[in-house]
């Protein structure tokens, strides 16, 4: 058994129930007062004049449910008022009707109703001329223009003004939606940038401080403890003048953190190897750096400042992973301009087996680096790799002159 479709199921409005009720009880009161129209065509009874009143009643019922089904109620109600003596409320009814049928029908009736009701005044009134030779032919195509014409272009009009709301506040709505997209992800991404400042700001010191502390509880050499003493007390003051820098910068909102004080640049490159080999002199690795870029001005572009952000990040944090994970051995730090003015950076250190202590390692360094490539729109790569000396660790990243997205 086939389910009952919508239209047939849904109940009238509360508001078309008034509207029939009242045209019904109107136009009794009109048939009962003599108040009708002039004298009944086609030989017809006036009395189907109250018939034509019922069915255009039971059409305005159905004016908003089923506006189609109206309207064809609603014509040959017309017709039969109209050859029968035409009740006042019969009429008023119809227009309603029609101006529901165009408000509430679907799109392609709403286009055509509004256009079919101008040519059925010009064609009634042309007939009419035709048969009636009368002045009084101009006040009748202008009642019928007042019965079809009228509610029709009404209808249309107001139906085009809701549609244009409808519009508007769908506009607004997603508007508001990508909005808060927005907000999201800039939140996102800012909470990211933070964490992989934080990140590169203070692993390398705990780093360092965590391997000499282990060697100072395994060693019982009094020199070498007191050299792993001052090595924990030096990275321990490093870290926290970086903390406090960084705190500073979250804590001032007139910040913009373009400072030089604020974005390590490429020039301390010496100074970040340096200490590293300071950090990594217990543990039999060695640091070399390898500064490819040429004197500054010979025809090569400077990076902007990302860049170097970028390219000073991933050679620290490949210092700290040296210091952590590699075997002794030579750490090799490269830099050097590629094509078109872009960045290299290449940091080679033993992979293998470690006999001293060894920090943990959560991973996040390897995404941070990936990162903050992927944001400047370069390339990188990390991971074992054989080579005549044995297997190296090798990080390998390519930066463009310029980059895309990261701004410190």
């Amino acid at each position: 058994m086939n389910a009952p479709s919508p239209v047939a199921c849904a109940r009238p409005h509360r508001h078309d129930v008034l509207a029939a009720g009242g045209g019904l009880a109107g136009g009794l009161m009109l048939w009962a007062l003599g108040l009708y129209g002039g004298p009944p065509l086609l030989g017809l009874p006036p009395a189907l004049t109250l018939l034509a009143l019922t069915v255009m009643a039971a059409a305005e019922l159905l004016r908003r449910t089923a506006p189609l089904a109206a309207l064809a109620l609603a014509l040959p109600a017309l017709a039969l008022d109209s050859c029968a003596g035409t009740l006042a409320a019969t009429v008023l009814m119809f227009t309603d009707v029609v101006y529901a049928a165009v408000l509430y029908g679907p799109p392609a009736a709403a286009r055509r109703i509004p256009v079919a009701s101008v040519l059925l005044t010009v064609l009634a009134t042309a007939v009419t001329a035709v048969f009636w030779h009368s002045p009084q032919v101009v006040l009748i195509g202008i009642v019928i223009a007042l019965v079809t014409v009228a509610p029709a272009w009404t209808g249309l009009i107001i139906r085009d003004h809701r549609d244009a709301a409808q519009a508007a506040r769908l506009r607004a709505e997603q508007t508001a939606l990508l909005a808060e997209m927005d907000r999201t992800q800039a939140v996102a991404g800012e909470r990211a940038r933070m964490a992989r400042e934080l990140h590169d700001l203070v692993a390398n010191h705990l780093s360092a401080i965590a391997i000499h502390a282990t060697a100072a509880q395994t060693l019982d050499e009094p020199d070498a403890t007191r050299a792993a003493l001052g090595v924990i007390r030096e990275n321990s003051v490093q870290g926290l003048a970086e903390m406090r820098r960084l705190i500073g910068l979250l804590r001032d909102a007139n910040t913009t953190g373009d400072g030089p004080a604020a974005t390590p640049t490429l020039d301390g490159l010496a100074a970040l190897v340096a200490q590293a080999r300071a950090n990594g002199a217990a543990s039999g690795l060695e640091f070399v750096l390898d500064d490819g870029r040429g004197p500054a001005g010979a025809g090569t572009e400077k990076p902007s400042a990302p860049v170097e952000l970028a390219a000073y990040r991933i050679v620290q944090e490949s210092l700290t992973n040296a210091l952590k994970h590699a075997a002794p051995g030579e750490v090799r730090v490269r830099i050097a301009h590629g094509a078109g003015g872009a960045l290299t950076v290449t940091v080679r250190s033993p992979y293998a087996d470690r006999p001293g202590p060894r920090a943990p390692g959560s991973g996040a360094g390897l995404t941070g680096m990936r990162e903050r490539i992927a944001l400047l729109g370069g390339e990188f790569d990390a991971g074992p790799e054989g080579g005549p000396d044995g297997s190296v660790w090798l990080v390998r990243a390519a930066l463009p002159a310029t980059g895309k997205g990261e701004q410190r």
